[in-house]
């Protein structure tokens, strides 16, 4: 046998066995009621103490820090909801920067055809003054009622000779 395979074999010997000896030293150290209770109320009194602390720095208004991871959640979140925005009014803009250019020609067509017809108008013969001015407003609608009352009297007037005429 070699001195490595000796010593190699040895190492792992004591290893094995200084595991061994400890893991019982543990166990029997965990079976004694004393250490037990010992090991009990020191969790007792670091879960109290990290208690208290919290207390102590609520009442100072320092965040704790769950409540800055909690925080650090709600800014990511935030962050994400406003790149979502941004990137949906990057497209808007796009779509209306698409748009706007064949509006841009169309209104530009249309100002172009305003402009042609506003020269044919221009262009247009002037109608020749007028002789005489129109006529007014009475001029327009004849006065009948005194035609009407002198055709009732003319009526009345005839057929008032004639039934005497007819009756004698």
């Amino acid at each position: 046998m070699s001195e490595t395979e000796w010593s190699d074999g040895l190492g792992e010997r004591l290893m094995a066995r200084g595991e061994e000896l400890l893991g019982k030293l543990v166990q029997e150290l965990t079976d004694t009621p004393t250490l037990a209770a010992a090991i009990g109320h020191a969790f007792e009194a670091r879960s109290k103490a990290a208690q208290a602390q919290e207390t102590a720095i609520g009442l100072l208004g320092i965040p704790s820090a769950a409540d800055v991871e909690r925080l650090t959640r709600r800014v990511r979140a935030l962050a994400a909801r406003l790149d979502a925005i941004e990137d949906a009014l990057r497209r808007i803009e796009d779509g209306l920067r698409n748009q706007a250019a064949p509006a841009a020609h169309r209104l530009e067509a249309i100002e172009q055809e305003l402009s042609a017809a506003t020269r044919r108008l221009d262009e247009w013969p002037t109608p020749p003054p007028q002789a005489s001015p129109p006529p007014a407003a009475e001029q327009e609608r004849p006065d009948v009622t005194e035609f009407l009352l002198a055709a009732k009297a003319a009526k009345a007037g005839k057929g008032g000779k004639e039934k005497k005429g007819k009756g004698d």
